[in-house]
Formats: C-alpha cells, structure tokens, sequence
C-alpha cells in the first residue's frame, strides 16, 4: 500500500525567518554574484549579527533576538588569514562560529557532516561558500538528474532541523539574460531555492553594493538593500527601487577579465575539495563564463592539473597534489 498524506491532516504553518524577506529558515537560500563583489562579506556581517543578537539589515533597531550560532564553510578563502578577521572586524562572537574540519574528509551535500554539526551546535544558518565546491565529485551541474538528488538531500537537512542552509554561487556570463537565469548549472539549482538574491554593483567602481531579492517563493520581494564597505565591515544605507533585472543591465561591460585568469580561477575552485572532477562539467562551468575549450585546457595546464579515462570513456582532471591545510576556527 502507498504511503499517503490526507491533507486535512496537516497542521498549518506559518513560514520562519531567520532574516524576514530574505533567508527563510528550514529552507534553501542562495546568495549569487560576481567574485569580488562582497558576498562573503555579506555572511560576515549577517552571522556577526547573528551571533551577537543584533537586528539584521532592513529590521527595526530594536529587533533584537538571542544569539544563536552559526556554520560556514568555505572552499576559497583561508580560515586564520580571512574569514577571522572579516569576522572580527564586524563584531561576531566567533565562540558561536563553526567550521568542520575537511582536512581529511572533503564535504559534500550528501554528506552526514552536515546534520550532524547543525543539531551538534544547534546551529540556526549553514553556509557553503561557493556552491559548486561541494556538490560532490562526479556529479555534473549542468545535468537535472544529478543535481536534483543532492539539492533534495540538503532541502531535507534544513527542514528536519530548522536551520537556513544559504549557497552562495558565482553568476554565469550570459548577459542580457532575467537575473533567474544567471546562476551556474540546470535551472533545477535556481528551482530548488525558496529564496534566490542578488549581490551587484550598478558600476563597478562605485562605493555602493546592492542586495536585490531575485525569487521568493514564500513572500512578495523584499527591497533592494543598499551597502558600503570598509575596513572589512559593510554598512546598510538603505534601499533602492532597483530590481535584480535592472541592477544586471546596469553592469553590461563592467566586468571584462580576461579569460585565462577566470578560467584558472573557476578550476581552482571546483578543485578545491581535493576530488577529480569530470571534464565535462568543467568545460560546462566555463561554456557559461563565455570560455573555450582551448583557454580551459590552457588554464589546466597552468594550474598542474592532470587527467584520467574513466571505464565509460569519459575524461575526469585531477586535483593537483599537494598537502591541504586548514586552521581551526579557534584560538
């Protein structure tokens, strides 16, 4: 016999925020943007608020809560050198800050790690930083039926324990396209979020960074939040009419780095967990930064990565062999 669900038995819930408007809790949230834009620093200031039981950006002074903890887990920036002292400089009590080790063992989504270090510390936001970094070796983003099991797996995650799980994923290079269309991989990524928000400069010499909500399922768009940064600490100042769509248009031809450097910087980061990983989904990572075959390859080369047939035919690059270091997060 199946196993059915009566709807008249299921008690109405009022949706969770951990962040009103913008990171729902128990759900999935994806924060987007180009590298450099300030989207980690954008986590520092939002857990050092956490963590110290402050308002967040856009609620009333006076909204205060308890601290709660939090878990970040980076694949590109160093714990000791980068992400204390972004933490520092903002204020967070970093008692209430965790990281799990991945010295020996590399996360991934379908990793046990993370349910258990959420319900460990009683953590209320997990972070991934960047996304692809742990999506799992051999699975190819690009392709719905692989990334839809591990996205489902980490939906799971955050509904059973109540903690807002945020992926923070570098935009592709399809201009012209709706800002719903400009995150890496099959659009099941994008689907899979209840919560999809925009970091971007209008231009990218100016001071300010805006924070535009691109997909809500669970409330109308919240405004678009205006930062500055400095000294490692960003500062709300205020909100702008500006939508996703529009803030996209407004930076066509800002960003023009050249393809090599992007290329290498890509790669770095799919390679960051010490796993190989399909060649396919890295010249598919690098297609949609507008990236060919030939610099991708050339990049591999200049990085020492290696490669591998697989039984099925298939190519997979190899990370390159080096001891992995990682700090604790405490003192």
């Amino acid at each position: 016999m199946n196993d059915l669900i009566n709807m008249n038995d299921v008690v109405t819930e009022e949706v969770a925020w951990l962040w009103p408007g913008y990171i729902p809790a128990g759900k999935l949230t994806i924060v987007r943007g180009n590298p450099g834009e300030g989207k980690t620093m954008l986590m520092m200031h939002v857990i050092s608020r956490l963590t110290q039981g402050r308002p967040l950006p856009g609620e009333p002074d006076d909204a205060f809560r308890d601290p709660v903890n939090c878990i970040y887990q980076t694949a590109e920036d160093g714990l000791g050198d980068t992400i204390k002292p972004r933490l520092e400089a903002n204020g967070a009590d970093c008692s209430r800050v965790f990281v799990i080790d991945e010295t020996k063992d590399p996360l991934s989504f379908s990793d046990e790690r993370i349910e258990a270090a959420i319900r460990e510390t009683k953590a209320k936001l997990f972070i991934l930083d960047p996304l692809q970094a742990y999506l799992g070796a051999g699975v190819d983003m690009y392709r719905a039926n692989e990334v839809r099991p591990q996205f489902h797996t980490l939906k799971v995650i955050a509904e059973r324990t109540g903690c807002a799980i945020v992926l923070i994923e570098h935009l592709n290079k399809m201009k012209g396209m709706k800002a719903i269309s400009r995150g890496l991989g099959s659009m099941d990524i994008t689907g899979a979020a209840r919560s999809v928000l925009l970091l971007a400069k209008p231009k990218a010499k100016d001071p300010e960074v805006y924070l535009a909500p691109v997909k809500s399922n669970l409330t109308a768009l919240s405004p678009t939040l205006v930062f500055t940064v400095e000294d490692n600490r960003m500062f709300l100042e205020g909100t702008s009419d500006m939508t996703a769509d529009e803030l996209l248009e407004s930076t066509k031809g800002e960003y023009k780095k050249t393809k090599l450097p992007l290329a290498e910087e890509l790669i770095s980061g799919l390679m960051a967990l010490g796993k190989e990983v399909s060649a396919s989904s890295v010249y598919g990572l690098l297609k949609a930064h507008g990236i060919s075959e030939r610099t991708a390859n050339e990049a591999k080369k200049n990085l020492g990565i290696d490669s591998k047939k697989q039984k099925d035919g298939s190519w997979a690059w190899l990370p390159p062999k080096r001891e992995t270091e990682q700090l604790s997060i405490q003192d």
